[in-house]
């Protein structure tokens, strides 16, 4: 009994400390200007593979990795999984670079809620009351912040629902494909295009990995490490933890980039974006409370048998 309260507390050490370094990505993709947003990208890709494909023989992974290989269904779809978060790692690398950090963290904050509406039309799952007010809630706030500020937060959906359909893939796939291996196969499909990207970045406005200096150099070499290392703090906290706590801390990473965003980019933040924010973290708070209600009524069954035995 006593190691399952040490690993829980453990593994909620790993899953905040993998939020907290995500929190902080868009600082440090700000310190690789004048590096663009295609060029972050690629290195991000190569970099990381290269790392993943150090830490398969270290954790023992290749029979796993060959087994995902052996399956054309498993391919096929980490193939899916590594478009999708392409597309998201895209839109999150330009949103840093073009001021728009405060938008991104509401696609962060929204996600939970899309991820709900996926599992509603794609899954054919039944939403609870809680769960229907939180939806109706984050559609309010969006109607609030394009009515008040103008403009459809574009970015903010792309990395919501790029996100969202990222984790649903990975759910369809489920234990047959272990983090690592999976990790690879996504970069693995991704590859190519980094390499066509740094191509047509090398040929137009060059290489800024060579370009911009030894210690920028450097800086974006580290982009490899960057990326994999919240994932694996992640990938372990999930094993020790309820994903209602996993839920909860999902939101120290947008509530970072906002006030990166708001006092340390200083991006604008008119009060109807104050307006819509506030509506969404109501609609967070119901459906987190909807979350832990759920979970305790599923615990308290297996407690009750358990004093009776």
């Amino acid at each position: 009994m006593t190691g399952r309260p040490a690993a829980r507390l453990s593994g909620a050490a790993y899953a905040v400390g993998a939020y907290v370094l995500w929190g902080f990505l868009p600082l440090y993709f700000v310190l690789l200007e004048p590096t663009g947003p295609w060029e972050v990208v690629a290195w991000r890709i190569l970099l990381s593979l290269a790392f993943y494909l150090m830490l398969i023989p270290i954790v023992g992974g290749g029979a796993r990795l060959r087994a995902v290989l052996a399956s054309r269904r498993l391919v096929a779809w980490t193939g899916v999984a590594g478009l999708l978060i392409f597309v998201n790692w895209t839109v999150f690398v330009l949103a840093a670079l073009t001021g728009h950090v405060i938008e991104m963290s509401l696609g962060y904050f929204i996600n939970p809620i899309v991820t709900v509406l996926l599992g509603v039309f794609v899954l054919r799952e039944r939403l609870r009351r809680l769960q229907w007010t939180a939806v109706g809630l984050a559609g309010l706030a969006t109607l609030v912040i394009v009515v008040g500020y103008g403009a459809v937060p574009w970015l903010a959906f792309a990395v919501a629902f790029s996100f969202g359909f990222y984790s649903l893939v990975k759910r369809h796939i489920g234990p047959a494909v272990d983090v690592t291996s999976g990790l690879v196969m996504e970069s693995l499909w991704l590859a190519p295009v980094a390499i066509a990207q740094l191509v047509v970045v090398a040929m137009t406005t060059g290489l800024t990995i060579v370009s911009a200096g030894t210690g920028h150099g450097v800086l974006l070499a580290l982009a490899g490490v960057v990326t994999a290392a919240p994932l694996m703090l992640f990938a372990a906290g999930a094993r020790r933890v309820p994903l209602t706590v996993l839920g909860i801390a999902q939101f120290v990473t947008p509530t970072m980039q906002l006030v990166i965003g708001v006092w340390v980019l200083d991006e604008p933040m008119p009060p109807e974006r104050w307006a819509g924010f506030a509506i969404v973290w109501v609609a967070l708070i119901v459906f987190t409370v909807d979350s832990v209600m759920a979970r305790r009524r599923v615990l308290t069954p297996t407690v009750s048998l358990t004093r009776q035995e």
